[in-house]
């Protein structure tokens, strides 16, 4: 039977394809349309329908059309207004994707056709996926409320692509992630926050088409609701057997999500979706010259308009189906201070508090990358108690330390301590700081002591893109060396900067690959390339980093001293000082030693009611030798996999470019660096690997994600 419409039939109260009775009710927000058509497609992509909503209640067009159910593809048409100068672009011929959208019947693809000038003899349907209606059958979840521990960053694609346990259709998608070998090695760090990359249904950025590239990393969304075809080819179904497997093995899983642009550009970029609709509703303009502009704050092309109330619906709302309908447990928000800019950034603005205040959000885990290109964008530290935030000053700090900046021995004693100048304010405490070294935009952390400079000429963009300050070193040579001493200097100061990361008040971030020294070839802006640059190649881990990594995981677990969630002050409490900072002589740091501009080792001695212990940090490239406080002290922990550390005679030479913990209360000894724990590092097979175990196949759960001992014949990924 054709579809139809059934008059008067329709309701406005849910946005997008809802199932009825009598068929499905659509409904669509628009200001400035004149009509809006559904039109329903048959398995061939031919249109077999094409049906206007007859209804039109406060800004909702809406309509109920019978004939149709779960399984239905379909797309919008809108008529209005076109006026591009005045930011009307309504165009019919142009398929639209529902904001709404579930689930789309493949990815999106630019074209030429699909550019925002109004031609009706063009019909775009074919360029345009289609939206697939779907039933609601999921139980609802509920975020799972716990602080995170460790976070790990991780893109989908480029995680699983080269995996030796992920295979055939499962690579480059959220099944693969399933895995058991994943999510046990993800368990062996000690990850307790797996933080994916944008996995909403994104385009290619304009430019790369021609030069034969595309996006790998997914900041480019179209909807935001539906999951890229690519990463869930079977449907959104995929991401909620992975939270279910993830919350069974006792990982949350957060969503990166990008609510501060769309994938449909400038006034000369595809219409896709939301500009087709309503562009004045959904996107920021300014007046220029008597013109509507688009505002571009988020230096793509435009800017979504996070102050008006469709919008806000919008970003709630698909929030709202991660977390319930698909099992998330929080969100890092990329670029948010879009959310809070009307159009100058407040951080009182309405939509941060819709997120603060909504009974489900406010339950998840919440993190602000808290900068965006536009004016006044750099907000780190205003996004309140509710949110965590991305602290690139640690990561920055941290880095000139190692490298050998001058005057950075405060810098790097403020950002071990958990960057109160930022956080400590208002009620918010060091897990507000999200602490990281490296992550997807810049160097990975070996190539962080490999190069001096970036390396970006595979984008094709002449190598101008990226950062150019990444307080990097190469250690004495610009990137891969058969020397074996500057080699070995690599992976000494990979060591060190991990301990700083994991010895540091805030929560620590790692992303992918880092625990065993994975390399991009020197590009630090690798977004275009989806290939052996970005896709992790497991079979060169470093087995033994990957070990080091999981000891210190367990190290910052077992000793409250570094993680307990308070600022320290050096202010005595019940007779005993929470921190001294101590000068290698066996002093505390004085005036004068803090704006010693060559100063380059510090003690950090921490006292907690349960234990009692020292940090020294000591970036010189000659062993130093540090006097001790009065007690017995042990190495608990010492970065330098190929040192041994004598403590005799209340004093310890500190190995070079090295990290050490000494613990007080037991009686002094040589004691090695972690010592080491069998790796499982995948191996490369002779043979093809076997295919996944049946219990790890899309659509069922495990029984149970048990923690296995590490087989000292089979390596570790």
């Amino acid at each position: 039977m054709k579809p139809e419409l059934i008059p008067g039939a329709g309701s406005p109260d849910k946005l997008g394809a809802t199932i009825t009775a009598e068929g499905v009710n659509f409904a669509v927000y628009s200001e400035t349309a004149t009509a809006i058509w559904v039109s329903i497609y048959d398995e061939l992509d031919k249109e077999v329908a094409r049906v206007k909503l007859d209804g039109y209640d406060d800004h909702i067009y809406h309509g109920l059309v019978g004939n149709v159910g779960a399984g239905t593809r379909y797309g919008l048409r809108a008529d209005g207004r076109y006026d591009p100068d005045q930011g009307y672009f309504f165009d019919p011929a142009k398929l639209l994707v529902d904001p709404y959208a579930r689930r789309l019947d493949r990815p999106f693809v630019r074209s030429p056709r699909l550019r925002l000038n109004r031609d009706e003899a063009v019909d775009t349907a074919p360029l345009i996926p289609k939206a697939i209606v779907l039933a609601a059958d999921n139980k609802n979840a509920t975020p799972r409320r716990r602080t995170p521990g460790l976070f790990y960053e991780l893109n989908v694609r480029g995680y699983t692509m080269r995996h030796p346990s992920v295979q055939g259709p499962l690579r480059g998608t959220l099944a693969g992630l399933t895995t058991k070998r994943v999510v046990d090695h993800l368990r062996y760090l000690g990850v307790d926050t797996v933080e994916l990359m944008p996995i909403a249904a994104f385009i290619d950025d304009g430019h790369l088409p021609s030069l034969g590239l595309t996006n790998a990393w997914g900041y480019n969304p179209v909807t935001y609701f539906a999951p890229d075809p690519r990463l869930a080819p079977r449907g959104p179904q995929e991401l909620r057997n992975m939270t279910d497997v993830y919350r069974k093995a006792g990982l949350s899983v957060i969503l990166d999500v990008v609510y501060n642009h769309t994938g449909e550009g400038d006034a000369n970029g595809p219409m896709l979706s939301l500009m087709g609709l309503d562009a004045m509703t959904y996107y920021r303009f300014v007046d220029a010259g008597g013109k509507k502009v688009l505002v571009n704050d988020a230096g793509t092309g435009n800017t979504l308009r996070c102050d008006h109330p469709a919008t806000q619906r919008l970003v709630i709302e698909s929030l709202r189906y991660w977390v319930e309908e698909m099992g998330v447990s929080g969100f890092r928000f990329d670029l948010a201070p879009i959310l809070g800019r009307e159009p100058g950034f407040n951080p009182n603005a309405q939509m941060l508090q819709l997120i603060k205040s909504d009974p489900v959000l406010g339950k998840c885990i919440l993190v602000a990358e808290p900068w965006d290109p536009g004016p006044g964008g750099y907000q780190l530290g205003q996004f309140g108690k509710e949110f965590r935030e991305w602290n690139d000053t640690y990561r920055d700090d941290v880095r000139s330390f190692w490298r050998g900046d001058q005057a950075k021995i405060g810098a790097l004693a403020g950002k071990v301590a958990g960057s109160a100048e930022i956080f400590d304010f208002a009620g918010r405490k060091p897990s507000a700081g999200v602490n990281m070294l490296a992550v997807h935009d810049g160097f990975t952390l070996m190539d962080l002591v490999s190069y001096l400079d970036k390396h970006n000429e595979a984008n094709g963009e002449g190598n101008r893109d990226g950062h150019n300050n990444n307080y990097s070193w190469n250690c004495g040579a610009e990137g891969p060396t058969d020397d074996p001493g500057i080699n070995a200097a690599r992976k000494r100061d990979v060591r060190a900067l991990l301990a700083t990361l994991f010895l540091s008040r805030g929560i620590p971030l790692i992303q992918q690959g880092d625990e065993f020294g994975r390399s991009q070839q020197g590009n630090n802006n690798a977004y275009a390339q989806d290939n052996e640059i970005t896709w992790v190649d497991w079979e060169k881990a470093d087995g033994a980093l990957v070990d080091y990594v999981s000891a210190l995981s367990e190290f910052r677990k077992l000793h409250p001293a570094l993680t307990h969630d308070h600022f320290l002050s050096g202010q005595p409490r019940h007779g005993v000082r929470d921190v001294v900072w101590l000068h290698p002589d066996g002093r505390e740091m004085s005036e004068g030693d803090w704006n010693d501009a060559s100063a380059s080792v510090l003690g950090m001695w921490l006292h907690a009611a349960e234990e009692e212990l020292i940090v020294w940090f000591n970036r010189r490239i000659d062993p130093v030798l540090a006097r001790l406080p009065e007690g017995y002290w042990t190495v608990g922990l010492l970065s330098d996999d190929k040192a041994v550390l004598p403590v005799a005679d209340r004093a310890a030479t500190l190995p070079p470019r090295s990290v050490v913990v000494l613990l007080k209360g037991q009686i002094p000894q040589e004691v090695p660096a972690i010592p080491p724990v069998p790796a499982e590092v995948p191996p490369q097979p002779e043979t093809p690997q076997p295919a996944p175990e049946p219990e790890t196949v899309p659509g069922e759960m495990p029984e149970e994600v048990p923690v296995e001992k590490p087989d000292e014949e089979t390596p570790r990924e």
